[in-house]
């Protein structure tokens, strides 16, 4: 069996380290003293990664994407992490869960974000549950036409400068914390309530 790289697996590795280094290391030492990405920088940044076929490079071709598969991906990663995050997170690869974008939604915020004109941010961990589901206690509630959220959100990468959070909420109902529970779901007392379903949804920021 050959685990060696394709020719076009090869290229691939070759142009994301030529554009790391030219790009990003270059910025390093200005980013890591100043605490701080400007925001000419990251337009640049930006700029030249649409240009060079690396931003959005997870979202399919017929969306905008760069359409890479698993493999391509995890070799780009790989390149990229040889720079600081502040920097190689600017090549952005779009969260998938965009892809269950629907009507509106696609022109509002899928599209853009894979055209480099809005960017997202992912609202999952929690102070109480970390990033694990099961245990979210942020809830969304209906109101009408429209969703109450109620919870703290933190950690939330890139939050400073995104155009709208994706946030994860627990929608449905209450369930019994183990099988057999003889509580009623509404009156389930546990410290790491699970949920019939989640929802996420795609909040503007001012």
């Amino acid at each position: 069996m050959d685990l060696g790289l394709t020719t076009e697996q090869q290229m691939l590795v070759d142009s994301v380290r030529a554009f790391v280094v030219a790009e990003l290391m270059p910025h390093e030492d200005e980013v890591e003293r100043s605490d701080a990405v400007p925001p000419t920088l990251i337009r640049q940044i930006r700029e030249r990664a649409l240009a060079a076929g690396f931003y959005a490079a997870n979202m399919p071709e017929e969306l905008g994407g760069g359409g890479l598969d698993h493999v391509g991906l995890a070799l780009m990663e790989r390149e990229l992490g040889r720079t600081a995050f502040a920097l190689q997170y600017i090549v952005a690869r779009p969260s998938n869960i965009l892809r269950a974008c629907r009507d509106e939604q696609v022109e509002r915020y899928l599209l853009p974000t894979i055209r480099g004109e809005r960017v997202e941010c992912l609202a999952m961990t929690e102070p109480n549950a970390g990033s694990d589901l099961r245990a979210m206690q942020t809830r969304a509630e209906r109101d009408g036409d429209a969703y109450v959220i109620n919870g703290t959100k933190h950690f939330i990468s890139y939050a400073d400068v995104a155009d709208y959070i994706v946030l994860f909420a627990a929608s449905g109902v209450r369930l019994p914390s183990f099988p057999g529970a003889e509580e009623s779901i509404e009156n389930q007392v546990t410290p790491f309530p699970a949920y019939s379903c989640w929802s996420f949804c795609m909040l503007p920021l001012p």
